[in-house]
């Protein structure tokens, strides 16, 4: 019995720290950070940016011709005591990242704007691609004083279909998938 017990918990303990190893060797999760609720003009916005996206291998597909797209998925509710919470409203949103070998640009697609916007620098497209800059959630108007609400939001990378299934044959494509933990932020109107 005391067999059994022993290795129940060394393989527990084990299995703990193989999960903490590679947290600890330096990788880092991607996370969603800078959360900023503001009003302004009537309208209820969001800012916010994700933390440790990109990776190496990641680059390295943008400047071989593959683009990495982000959503960043936002959820507003209104929080009801003996009911289910209400959704007032719900979004998702796209930042797509591509790299012009010709011009040596890098070209960030926003859902929320009309026009992509293009830099030379590596650093200010992985910015872009990674920030939520003011993004309406809602108008003042429609929220109730005195209520509770919340946000959720989270980011996520899409997989891009490639042509031919030529994602199986790249050796890092399937190393790209991160997903971020939800953020909850909780508020009074």
């Amino acid at each position: 019995m005391r067999i059994r017990l022993f290795l129940l918990l060394f393989s527990l303990l084990l299995l703990s720290f193989l999960l903490a190893w590679p947290a600890a060797g330096g990788d880092s999760r991607p996370l969603i950070a800078d959360i900023t609720l503001t009003g302004s003009g009537g309208r209820l916005l969001l800012s916010a940016a994700v933390k440790d996206c990109f990776t190496k291998e990641m680059l390295e597909g943008v400047h071989n011709g593959i683009p990495v797209t982000f959503r960043f998925k936002l959820r507003l509710e209104r929080h009801r005591s003996w009911w289910l919470n209400q959704t007032v409203n719900s979004l998702g949103i796209n930042h797509t990242l591509s790299y012009d070998p010709i011009r040596r640009d890098y070209q960030v697609a926003f859902a929320e704007y009309d026009q992509p916007r293009a830099t030379r620098s590596l650093a200010e497209a992985e910015r872009m691609m990674a920030e939520l800059d003011r993004i309406e959630l809602a108008r003042l108007d429609k929220l109730i004083s005195g209520e509770k609400y919340a946000l959720r939001i989270k980011a996520t990378l899409v997989e891009n279909t490639l042509p031919l299934s030529i994602h199986s044959l790249i050796p890092f494509y399937s190393i790209w998938n991160f997903e971020t933990d939800w953020r909850l932020v909780e508020f009074s109107y």
